[in-house]
């Protein structure tokens, strides 16, 4: 055999060894995200209309959070949150509309002591993202509905449902672990 076809059927081999590769490596980093961050995935796939375009940005997303020292609350901190929120929840009854801007206000402040960037909405949503995947949607829904609220669109149920989305990602943030490992792969 002359040594050119020799040659040529390593460089064929080495290209589909290196293609299967390639292919696994994607494969195994999808399922790695969808796996971590769940409906925000498909979510995320879904605004896009493209996986690969989904996947790159919560790839970017995973490593601007991975740059973020977020930290743990100290005890004192969470019990005077602890306190707020029941003071937001007491304050429902009465002024629906005012109870959901506190909460709002009150999560942004326990983002600010955990270390999470809150300058802008998109940006605490990637963070949430990250750390918090299963209650992502909520905050997002929350938002959604404080902003409807500011225009006076929102029904009191709509407060109420509010509240409760708030509800689950403040729980997260005061939770006394800090986010889990994989978040930071």
């Amino acid at each position: 055999m002359a040594i050119w076809l020799t040659i040529l059927i390593l460089v064929v081999v080495i290209a589909l060894i290196a293609g299967i590769a390639m292919a696994v490596g994607r494969r195994n980093r999808s399922a790695h995200l969808q796996k971590h961050f769940g409906s925000e995935y498909e979510r995320r796939v879904e605004e896009h209309g493209d996986r690969k375009a989904a996947e790159a940005e919560l790839l970017d997303v995973s490593k601007r959070r991975r740059a973020v020292e977020v930290r743990p609350l100290a005890a004192g901190s969470r019990d005077r949150y602890a306190e707020q929120w029941r003071h937001v929840q007491s304050h429902f009854v009465d002024q629906p509309d005012q109870a959901v801007g506190e909460a709002d206000r009150l999560v942004s402040a326990v983002m600010v002591e955990r270390g999470y960037p809150v300058e802008d909405f998109d940006d605490q949503i990637d963070m949430v993202a990250v750390d918090h995947p299963a209650v992502a949607e909520n905050y997002r829904a929350a938002h959604g509905i404080h902003e409807r609220n500011r225009e006076r669109l929102a029904s009191t149920d709509d407060l109420r449902q509010a509240l409760i989305h708030y509800r689950s990602l403040f729980d997260e943030l005061l939770a006394d672990a800090t986010p889990s490992e994989t978040s930071r792969h």
